[in-house]
Parts: structure tokens; sequence; C-alpha cells
């Protein structure tokens, strides 16, 4: 792949993961890479070519974070009730 289409690639996974209201290892499993391609995507190449977008995306990804050991949690309660995740 050459820079411009990378840099593409980060811009539309920004623009779904902001549509979808979705995490990183959701627009990995959609875009089919690694949840490492799009971390680099989104916080190296993204500032760099969409900086706009870069702040929108930064957002949710903070707040995502902030409330990742919330949905661990519930993931592990599942679990152990030998529930379903939906």
């Amino acid at each position: 792949m050459h820079m411009e289409s990378i840099e593409e690639r980060a811009a539309a996974m920004a623009a779904w993961i902001l549509e979808n209201n979705a995490t990183v290892r959701a627009a990995a499993a959609a875009f089919g890479v690694s949840k490492s391609t799009v971390h680099k995507d989104l916080t190296e190449r993204l500032p760099r070519s969409r900086p706009s977008l870069y702040r929108e995306v930064r957002s949710l990804l903070d707040r995502n974070k902030a409330e990742r050991h919330i949905r661990g949690g519930l993931a592990t309660r599942r679990k152990y009730r030998g529930e379903r995740s939906g």
C-alpha cells in the first residue's frame, strides 16, 4: 500500500468509528486489520492528514478507554453466569 491509501484507510476507519460509536477492536474486525494497525493509523497517521477528524475520534477513543474496565467486568459477569454476549 502506498502512503495515500493508508491515509485514506485511516480516515475511513475514523469515520466508521464515529458513525458506529465503535471500539478499536470492532474497527479492526470491520476493516480486516489488527488492533495495533487501527491504533497506529488513528494516533500517528490521522493527525498529520486530517487533524479535525483526529480530534473527534480521539475524544471517542478516550471515552472508550475510560469505560473499558466496565465492559470487561460485564463480560466477565456474563461468562460466569453462562450468558452469551450480545
